[in-house]
């Protein structure tokens, strides 16, 4: 595989799953370093794509819950509230690579009404270490079956 194709796919994969970035990563060969990098770039386009839109988009999930007759929240809805009051954007951010992946997050994030520069700065954190201690946890188990080519 090119190495150009090997470096797009991880930065892709890792905006939309976060886990599976520094995943395919080390299995493609990328270097930790760079996977880490990748990783953590990708998160964050996603969420500045997401969190630049976010007013609208919660505005616009809202409208399409009532007009469904769902109730405002959910038990999942609930869980996430309960989060947010008790550890705030840091526990909503902390979360988000390995729960609720970069768009659900900003998502939540933007739905809670959190600033837009708090959500990227937390994010920013929250990516650098989980990328971090993904990509040493992938590197570290790569001679497993699931890392071979």
């Amino acid at each position: 595989m090119p190495e150009l194709l090997k470096y797009i796919s991880v930065f892709v994969i890792s905006m939309f799953k976060f886990v599976a970035g520094p995943v395919a990563g080390v299995a493609a060969g990328v270097p930790a370093g760079l996977t880490w990098g990748l990783t953590v770039a990708g998160m964050m386009t996603t969420v500045l794509l997401i969190s630049g839109v976010g007013k609208a988009w919660a505005l616009h999930l809202r409208r399409k819950r009532e007009e469904k007759g769902k109730p405002l929240f959910s038990r999942r809805s609930r869980r996430i509230v309960g989060i947010y009051r008790r550890f705030g954007m840091v526990g909503i951010a902390f979360l988000t690579p390995i729960l609720f992946s970069p768009i659900g997050g900003t998502v939540i994030a933007t739905q809670l009404h959190v600033p837009r520069w708090r959500i990227l700065v937390h994010m920013l954190w929250s990516a650098a270490l989980w990328g971090g201690a993904i990509t040493l946890l992938a590197v570290r188990f790569s001679h497993l079956p699931i890392f071979q080519h």
